[in-house]
């Protein structure tokens, strides 16, 4: 297949299975390749994106993306899941356990094919659907999966023999580093009985044995527990979720996040918000990850390698948050039952690059090139206005596509590439400045200046209070002239006194309105950073530690209080 601009687009819908390319950046509808009787729910690209697999109703296919031509097939009619090993040597597949009168003791319908012989290497019954897949290092030299009780290992592609087990009572799933060579860290998860509380442990393969555990993490709320590690393999985060609030406070469950190292350190997270944890992602170089917290508004935070916060984004109508390849753009953005909105953030500089809006989008993911973002309406979340847009990270949407009337768009993602591929995008340094709504002015006052209102009394045309006087009864015109002389004899009466000096230091609301608005809104503003600041230096006191930012605040409080001053005086 022809090299892009951008990798190919897959697609699965009422229309089929497709993979979509591109030219100069912009997607094009004349597909690359088009199964319209793919009638399967499965396609997935390998980790490097030189495969891609799917089952179309009749057969389970793998194509090669070098050429475009079928590296393998076989007659597969159900198929619900499949997966690469990390070489694209093997594929393991799984699709629903069942029994009929033809086949009483059912079949064996997990299976792991050799993608070059074309030989099924290991197929054996996996009836439950959780914890089918197995787990192969980056090297391949070592292949688990998960049975009752226990993990077995197989090494160097000899799926005949069980090298190595790991066994341990009630056993529920587990994950190995990403690491690219041994050593090699093992991380099972196993849930609590009886009072017994939930853990997940480390174990460097193959020491198994009794108090060989790298380390151990206990939790007494636990239904759920969802494993991620970081690139390098040396730091795993564990989100532990349970259904039932024990509080009463909310139907959402209780929710933590651990961290653990390789080296057998363990701590908890500190999210200084309650509520759920939305999303959870590592920095692409380990360094550091995020996190989206707490009850909506939800929190948006930064934390390094000792679980501690670094940064603070503020709160918003978030739900997740995602990093591009190359780790210098992070979006965080609200979908589902949120509006759709898009934060942009360049990494380095701390500061928002765009805020663009994709509404009733179901599926997101960054594009390899680190430039470009797919947003898509996916079926059956959404059944009306299916389809997706191609944005590019400045927040200008380069592409659209709709499926056609009463059909349905299930997936769309990209094919995955090194990022090496790719230069990193030079991210915009410029803080992102919100533009407020205008003042709505009718279609026949557009294009024309603003007019001033005329607010005070003397702001008046002449002819328009001369208009008012003769309107006027004689006793109202009387009453009116009484008024107005009365409030020129005391203006012309007061003396202007000084000014005590300790009104300039002052930032509770005791100054009287100015009679400027455009003052007084300056000057509530200025009030209000006082406030702001106050509640940080009670902070410190406290002994809390301040990011950056709010030391800086506290350091801007002398030019505050000046700048408030001047205001005050004039």
């Amino acid at each position: 297949m022809s090299s892009s601009a951008l990798p190919l687009l897959a697609s699965r819908g009422s229309e089929g299975v497709k993979l979509i390319h591109s030219e100069n950046g912009f997607l094009q509808q004349s597909d690359l390749f088009c199964d319209e009787e793919a009638k399967g729910k499965i396609m997935k690209f390998s980790e490097d994106g030189g495969l891609f697999g799917f089952c179309n109703g009749q057969k389970l296919k793998v194509l090669d993306m070098s050429d475009g031509g079928t590296a393998f097939e076989t007659p597969k009619q159900k198929t619900l899941y499949i997966k690469f090993s990390p070489k694209n040597t093997y594929l393991a597949c799984w699709e629903l356990f069942y029994t009929s009168p033809q086949l009483p003791e059912g079949f064996d319908n997990f299976e792991i094919f050799n993608i070059k012989t074309k030989a099924v290497v290991k197929k054996l019954k996996h009836k439950k659907q959780s914890a089918w897949e197995p787990r192969w290092s980056k090297d391949e030299k070592i292949c688990g999966r998960c049975v009752s009780n226990e993990i077995q290992f197989h090494q160097d592609g000899d799926f005949s023999t069980v090298a190595h087990k790991l066994h341990i009572q009630g056993i529920e799933n587990f994950t190995i580093s990403p690491a690219q060579h041994a050593p090699y860290i093992v991380a099972v998860y196993i849930p609590g009985k009886k009072g017994a509380p939930s853990c997940v442990r480390m174990f460097q393969y193959p020491n198994f044995g009794n108090g060989q555990a790298i380390t151990n993490k206990s939790f007494f709320k636990s239904d759920k527990v969802d494993m991620f590690w970081n690139n390098k393999g040396t730091g795993m985060l564990v989100l532990v979720s349970a259904e039932v609030d024990t509080t009463g406070k909310t139907y959402y469950g209780e929710q933590s996040l651990h961290f653990m190292t390789s080296k057998g350190e363990s701590s908890l997270v500190p999210l200084d918000k309650k509520g759920p944890i939305y999303s959870v992602e590592w920095h692409p170089d380990s360094s550091h990850f995020c996190v989206v917290y707490g009850y909506m508004p939800a929190k948006a935070a930064l934390f390094n390698m000792k679980a501690e916060p670094i940064f603070d984004f503020g709160t918003g109508a978030r739900s997740t948050c995602s990093y591009n390849a190359h780790g210098n753009i992070l979006c965080l953005a609200g979908f589902g039952n949120l509006p759709g909105e898009m934060e942009m953030w360049n990494v380095e500089a701390r500061k928002l690059v765009c805020k663009p809006k994709a509404s009733d989008t179901t599926f997101f993911q960054w594009c390899p090139d680190g430039q470009h973002l797919v947003t898509a309406t996916c079926a059956p979340r959404l059944r009306v206005n299916n389809g997706y847009k191609i944005w590019h990270y400045t927040g200008k949407v380069v592409a659209t596509f709709n499926v056609k009337p009463n059909g349905e768009l299930f997936e769309a993602f990209w094919q995955n590439q090194p990022k090496e591929n790719y230069p990193a995008p030079k991210v915009s340094t410029t803080a992102y400045v919100e533009v407020k709504q205008q003042a709505y002015r009718p279609p026949s006052a557009r294009g024309q200046p603003v007019k001033k209102l005329a607010i005070h009394e003397h702001e008046k045309p002449s002819n328009q209070r001369v208009d008012q006087q003769q309107n006027m009864s004689a006793n109202a015109l009387k009453n009116k002239k009484k008024r107005e002389a009365k409030a020129r004899a005391k203006q012309e009466t007061a003396e202007p006194g000084p000014v005590p000096p300790s009104s300039t230091n002052q930032s509770a609301g005791s100054a009287a309105p100015s009679g400027d608005l455009e003052t007084d809104k300056k000057i509530k503003g200025l009030k209000k950073k006082l406030r702001q600041i106050e509640d940080l230096k009670t902070k410190q006191k406290d002994g809390k530690t301040l990011e950056k930012n709010q030391l800086d605040k506290i350091a801007s409080e002398k030019e505050i209080l000046d700048q408030l001053s001047q205001l005050q005086v004039s």
